[in-house]
């Protein structure tokens, strides 16, 4: 049937698969670059096409992509809704680039925008969905393998895997395909185990489905909070009160905070700047003990009764600032009241 080793060749189980994806079932219309891939003709018009083809093209696909060193360069894409789920799946176990959705326009062809790639190898979903991504890979002479329906155009195209690109477990189980042998040719599986990822994750999932699994199964119960030993010595919201610096104890009126009261008393012995521990010299605000205490009740600018001046003379023979005196005057006054006047 085919020309590489027979250890690639499709098992029994991978034939049943294909089947029962519908793989094989193509569209009403034929287009002349697919007729080397279809069987025949149904009664209802719909082209069937050769599995056997499939899995060759699938083969030749994988050994293509494993050519390439770097898995960074091949570039899956797909504008069809049901094969994003599947390329993002693709991408993820096999390294390469996915492009799920709206392809940019000038991705391969315009280094200014922010998605600018240049890779080696490109994979689309739909020749017609995907049309401007082969139309540019074909500008800067990019290969590209496409998944072709019997309606598709080969133009631009490379390498066509034949199978039916409009179903979405056709398109699940191809990339699943096309992803197990690739890592089966990069010796990161083995062929005698069955690989462990299901191929449902590929197939593309109805967003109002979802919701009604969820809704079917019931509400996830919540995972009750983690609590953890309280340790008063380690918590900062709990300390002792002699070293808390918040003094928000409450306290009658005209009483002493007691929190307060608690930091004056655990810090007294610690010295002071505002006091003297000198007895006999007072502080930088305070008249010494030693000095003479007379006038100090009297002293005053506008009353000095009992303070002598330098010169022997009582207050009131010295007038202050603004006052007049007998023996002296002030600023504003001159000797002699009624022949003089001040400054004016």
């Amino acid at each position: 049937m085919s020309k590489f080793p027979a250890i690639l060749n499709a098992t029994e189980q991978d034939i049943q698969h294909l089947l029962s994806a519908q793989c094989h079932i193509g569209a009403k219309n034929l287009n002349v670059q697919m007729e080397p891939y279809v069987w025949k003709r149904r009664d209802d018009g719909i082209f069937i096409i050769n599995i056997g083809k499939t899995w060759e093209k699938l083969i030749f696909a994988a050994r293509i992509i494993t050519a390439i060193e770097n898995p960074a360069d091949v570039v899956v894409i797909s504008a069809r809704p049901y094969g994003q789920r599947a390329v993002l799946k693709f991408a993820s176990y096999t390294g390469v680039q996915p492009i799920a959705g709206r392809f940019t326009p000038g991705t391969f062809t315009n280094y200014i925008t922010r998605s600018f790639k240049e890779p080696r190898l490109i994979i689309v979903t739909d020749p017609k969905t995907d049309h401007q991504a082969i139309q540019e890979a074909s500008y800067v002479n990019i290969p590209v393998i496409a998944l072709a329906d019997t309606d598709s155009s080969l133009r631009f195209i490379d390498v066509a895997i034949p199978t039916n690109n409009k179903a979405k477990h056709s398109i699940g189980l191809i990339y699943w395909l096309l992803a197990r042998e690739v890592l089966r040719l990069r010796e990161s599986i083995s062929r005698e185990s069955p690989w462990d990822v299901m191929v449902d994750m590929f197939f593309y999932r109805d967003p109002e489905e979802v919701e009604k699994e969820s809704e079917a199964v019931g509400p996830v119960a919540e995972k009750p909070p983690t609590t953890f030993p309280f340790d008063g010595t380690s918590n900062w919201d709990h300390q002792d009160s002699t070293t808390n610096w918040d003094a928000s104890g409450t306290a009658a009126p005209g009483a002493i905070n007691p929190n307060v009261a608690v930091l004056a008393t655990a810090h007294a012995s610690q010295p002071n700047w505002d006091t003297n521990t000198d007895t006999g010299t007072g502080g930088w605000g305070e008249p010494s003990l030693t000095e003479p205490t007379a006038g100090l009740g009297t002293e005053s600018w506008a009353d000095e009764t009992s303070v002598t001046g330098e010169t022997g003379e009582t207050a009131g023979d010295a007038g202050g600032w603004n006052e007049p005196g007998t023996g002296g005057s002030g600023w504003d006054t001159n000797e002699n009241d009624n022949t003089g006047s001040g400054w004016d």
